[in-house]
């Protein structure tokens, strides 16, 4: 192959204008997948509002205000989901606009960077290694141009193109320069459709919303025969209509789990603006819960251990070569390379040479697999620069050379020449080494912190880079990670059970090779692990697609970002704990949360059964469903949602939850109706001995409801006891002062009338039976909250740190 030269000056300023007007603009949809509309519908027109609303509006008919104050939730959880959700549209728009890589396009002969959506139909657009193919078009330069097209069409190995090949979109370059002619932009490209599912705000292939959905459907089943069951049996009852009503509302408006969806996606929102805050570009909102889970995070040594730049230190000479002949031959390989890497670049800024350019006749790229590249300077010979085991073997003087110096945590090439031009298919033919070249990487100073920090949580850290094992194993001991585990991939074993065992077994591996790394993510995998990549060069991409969360670095390849979940903007790897951390207090919370709901609407189904099946009024009234609503379930979700959590997620969310929850509220259910049928009076007996034996029954119902809260809240810590305190005190002041104080309210300002709680508790024997119904109530849940977590295989605490597994 010939090196092509640049063949077009690309389009005019008059043509772009023609095709920006004509509409053939490269229009992509909403980075956060959801637009301003889509979002207020989705948390407006819901089934749970629906339903609130017709009960609300049923309920205002009575005139009874205060029983119709449940219907305010319609407004606030729809406000609280619209605000939290546009924020997070907001951070994700703005962080994709700083993170997303921006194509260079040739226009008018003058190349520059422009935005994606900038890029029009017969754009010609320069690519080169690392450069994602962002719209679909046709190659019209190439230089040993190799494309990556596997993350589209399952071909490992990269295609070589040619002038007049196609390129799509979704594909990146892993070797070599070239440009290309865009022949489709917009939604005609795939560009638009890899867009949509990397970026989409959803909860798709989640476990937790598996298990949610599976919650809802459970909740469905069941609500609406007791729902029609409810509903015949409350109007066949004496009475006034208007008691019907409200009879029927009470039982009716604590079945549906208002807050369930609603903290669920507060949580995950919360979430997104959190990481944002941290310079975390989240790409897909299933990894928030792909954090929570993550075991063992594969590091990539070189721009996540170690700062990215290079700086180069000296060259060691090999069989009598002239320094300052080798440090031109270095200069003129820097200077020639179209695309140079770290290396090169770190080459070209110390040995800058003003020599005139050797004419180039050849020229092989550099390529993860193949640890080399080369340039053929005709009469000047054919060089190449490389990995020393690769090209010279490992028993030679010069590699084991190159081991001693890797052995201090320095980068060592080998310069050497070639008997065979460099873009020979037998390249690269007989070596013969002319120096080694010694390059310095700094560790980042925030990565043993980092490293610890995983070690303290039971994260198991796998270093995994190209570089040589010897210079690999320095740099990881230097940050405490044991020297004794350094592993030459090129040793590890091909059967894929043995290679698994070593995977898992070993901490750092050098020589590794992209089809290697994303092995080893599926030989973890292949052993239960939820396995985090984290990555910047194009070696890494099918690695970190491959993962069960893929981290990519803010400075990295746009292939490798475009393909992660989460971009670190800031290239902090000290970043990662946090992120870590965002994850696992979003899934724990949610689970806390899930058990509160799923235990309010059980007791609420199963209560409402019974009364049905008995042909009774039903006790309660919607605003005492409120008040246990607010001081048990509302506010202790709404503070625990958002609160800590360290605990890593596990799988088994649903049986956990359920265990938990389906018994709890069995048990309160049955020792609340149990309370009713103790002291409810007889058919036509003074309707203020109901109200009564409502309220008795209340406290029942506040109880057990309040022990199923305080149960949930463990381990303990300060402020949960503090908020486990203030609802226990609101709770008392409702039942035991409030109604007190409403006669000589209403007496004062006769409009407050509509909002009398209808509660009295001055029955003291009502009262006194109920109560210790409460109790048993409480002995019973905490019977069920330590026999489930033996069940799901968890150690119960009380106080201090988090549960251990």
């Amino acid at each position: 192959m010939t090196i092509a030269a640049p063949v077009a000056p690309g389009l005019t300023a008059a043509e772009v204008a023609d095709r920006v007007q004509r509409g053939l603009t490269n229009d992509l949809p909403p980075r956060s997948g959801r637009t301003t509309w889509d979002i207020v519908r989705a948390n407006v027109f819901t089934r749970i509002n629906f339903l609130l609303m017709v009960l609300f509006i049923m309920v205002l008919t009575t005139g009874s205000i205060v029983n119709a104050l449940f219907g305010f939730l319609i407004i606030i959880n729809s406000g609280i989901g619209i605000v939290q959700e546009l924020r997070a549209k907001r951070t994700l728009d703005n962080l994709a606009v700083v993170g997303e890589g921006k194509p260079t396009v040739r226009r008018d002969g003058v190349s520059a960077e422009l935005a994606r959506e900038a890029v029009v139909l017969d754009d010609l657009i320069e690519i080169g290694p690392g450069d994602q193919i962002i719209v679909d078009g046709e190659v019209v330069e190439a230089s040993y141009l190799e494309v990556d097209e596997s993350l589209l069409t399952g071909e490992s190995d990269p295609l070589l193109k040619e002038v007049g090949d196609p390129v799509m979109s979704g594909s990146f370059v892993v070797a070599g320069v070239g440009a290309f002619r865009a022949t489709r932009v917009g939604h005609d490209s795939y560009a638009a459709q890899l867009v949509a599912e990397a970026s989409r705000f959803s909860l798709v292939k989640s476990e937790l919303q598996t298990g949610i959905n599976k919650i809802l459907r459970l909740i469905t089943w069941l609500l609406v025969p007791v729902g029609v069951a409810t509903i015949f049996v409350q109007w066949n009852q004496p009475g006034v209509w208007q008691d019907k009503i409200l009879a029927t509302a009470g039982a009716l408006v604590p079945m549906v789990p208002e807050g369930l969806v609603l903290l669920t996606s507060l949580a995950f929102a919360v979430g997104v603006v959190r990481l944002g805050q941290r310079n975390v570009l989240v790409q897909e909102l299933p990894a928030i819960e792909g954090l929570a889970r993550v075991d063992v995070v594969c590091a990539d040594k070189t721009g996540t251990l170690t700062e990215n730049g290079l700086r180069f230190t000296h060259v060691e000479l090999l069989d009598g070569a002239d320094e300052a002949a080798i440090n031109r031959v270095l200069a003129q390989l820097a200077a020639a390379d179209p695309r140079p890497n770290a290396s090169m670049k770190a080459l070209g800024h110390a040995l800058a040479d003003d020599a005139d350019a050797w004419p180039v006749t050849g020229m092989a790229p550099f390529t993860s697999a193949k640890k080399w590249s080369g340039i053929s300077f005709g009469e000047r010979g054919n060089w190449i620069i490389g990995a020393p085991d690769v090209l010279a073997g490992p028993t030679t003087v010069a590699s084991q050379s190159a081991e001693r110096i890797g052995s201090t945590g320095r980068r060592v090439l080998l310069l050497a020449s070639s008997d065979l031009a460099v873009d020979d298919t037998e390249a690269p033919g007989t070596v013969t080494p002319a120096a080694l070249v010694v390059l310095e990487q700094k560790v980042r100073p925030e990565a043993r912190d980092t490293l610890a920090y995983f070690a303290e949580q039971g994260v198991a850290v796998k270093v995994i880079s190209g570089d040589n094992a010897t210079s690999v194993g320095a740099v990881t001991g230097s940050l405490g990670v044991a020297a004794t585990s350094v592993v030459d991939a090129r040793d590890l074993p091909e059967d894929a059970v043995a290679f698994a065992d070593e995977v898992e077994r070993a901490s750092v591996f050098g020589r590794v090779t992209p089809q290697q790394k994303r092995q080893m993510v599926a030989a973890l995998q292949s052993r239960g692990h939820n396995v985090a990549m984290t990555g910047d060069g194009v070696n890494d991409v099918l690695a970190i697609k491959d993962s069960d969360l893929g981290v990519a670095m803010g400075s990295g390849a746009a292939a490798t970002r475009s393909v992660a979940q989460l971009v670190l903007l800031d290239d902090s790897f000290a970043t990662l704990p946090h992120v870590v951390a965002e994850g696992r207090r979003v899934i724990g919370n949610i689970e806390r949360v899930a058990n509160f709901f799923l235990t309010k609407t059980m007791y609420s189904i199963i209560l409402a059964l019974l009364v049905a099946v008995w042909g009774l009024q039903f006790p309660f009234v919607p605003i005492h469903i409120s008040f246990v609503g607010w001081f048990t379930i509302g506010i202790p979700a709404s503070i625990l949602a958002l609160a800590p959590n360290a605990e890593r997620a596990r799988p088994g969310f649903l049986k956990r939850v359920m265990s938990f929850s389906i018994p709890s509220g069995f048990v309160v259910a049955v020792t609340t109706f149990v309370a009713y049928l103790l002291v409810k009076p007889s058919v036509g007996a003074d309707p203020a001995l109901h109200v009564q034996a409502s309220t008795a029954a209340l406290l029942t119902l506040m109880i057990g409801g309040a022990w199923v809260m305080i149960a949930t809240a463990r381990p303990y810590e300060w402020w949960k006891l503090v908020m486990i305190g203030l609802c226990a005190l609101a709770a008392y002041l409702v039942i035991f002062w409030l109604p007190y104080q409403v006669p000589g309210w209403i007496q004062a300002w006769p409009f407050l009338a509509r909002f009398d709680p209808q509660l009295d508790p001055g029955n003291l024997t009502m009262m006194t039976t109920t109560a210790w119904l409460g109790l048993v109530a409480v002995v019973l849940v905490e019977a069920i909250w330590w026999a489930s977590g033996r069940f799901a295989g968890e150690r119960r605490v009380l106080f201090g740190s988090l549960a251990e597994k």
